[in-house]
């Protein structure tokens, strides 16, 4: 039986992926399309929980990403949906990788230094947050920084939260956020710093920052998934601990 935790994980992942983008019903998969870019971790489907896709089901959600000139890919909770995998590899899907899922709970939260020489700030002005989303570029080695700067309508209004890494220089050399809670979870996303000043415990303090404030908004299921290299190891460092695996595939 599905675990109350993963089943609340993976609607919430579902909702908050539709939230801006067109989505499309596809048999047992819910398409999600982001019109402001094709890149294919902006645009993607997520089967149904207990979902046991069909050949023609997979078929057909190939074709509607083919027909918008995009990837098909797919995201979604290994153990929300534990038939799909075999299906869609048959179908000619292959796996990209499998992401450990890390929550962390108001009693899981350990506090982290204060980096030296860096001030954490909630940007709220949309010149600030444009500030915060160029260096979130720069650190995960966008080919032109300045492009899709602007912030989304929750950015703006402060349902989700962000927080930017600012040097003694005044420059914004990091940033990350946590989207808008919904029953209780947010996720935490987009956690960057630019070369020069990694290693000083700046993503540790950002992660840190924004899961405190989660938690006081009433997150008490604040979760993320680590991207390669250490930062599964930094986000344990905070209080994360893995809970389930997302698992990413695609048809190229």
């Amino acid at each position: 039986m599905l675990s109350e935790t993963i089943s609340a994980l993976q609607s919430y992942i579902r909702v908050t992926a539709a939230k801006f983008r067109e989505t499309e019903r596809i048999g047992p998969f819910l398409a999600t399309y982001y019109l402001e870019a094709d890149s294919p971790f902006l645009n993607y489907a997520i089967p149904d929980d207990g979902a046991v896709p069909t050949s023609d089901d997979v078929a057909r959600l190939t074709e509607a990403f083919r027909k918008r000139g995009l990837v098909p890919r797919l995201e979604f909770l290994t153990e929300a949906v534990p038939a799909a995998e075999a299906v869609l590899v048959e179908g000619g899907y292959t796996l990209e990788r499998r992401v450990p899922l890390m929550i962390c709970t108001p009693e899981q939260l350990v506090e982290q230094p204060k980096p030296a020489g860096i001030s954490l700030v909630t940007p709220k002005t949309s010149d600030e947050l444009r500030k915060m989303i160029r260096a979130q570029n720069v650190a995960f080695g966008e080919t032109d920084p300045d492009q899709h700067l602007e912030p989304s309508p929750d950015q703006l209004s402060g349902e989700t939260l962000s927080v930017m890494a600012v040097a003694e220089t005044g420059e914004v050399v990091g940033g990350g956020v946590a989207t808008a809670i919904l029953d209780g979870a947010t996720e935490v996303a987009g956690i960057g710093v630019i070369e020069g000043y990694r290693g000083r415990g700046i993503a540790a303090a950002m992660t840190e920052y924004l899961t405190r404030e989660a938690h006081s908004r009433g997150g008490h299921s604040v979760f993320l998934t680590p991207g390669a290299g250490q930062a599964e190891r930094v986000y344990g460092r905070v209080g994360f601990k893995t809970a389930a695996e997302c698992m990413h595939l695609s048809l190229i």
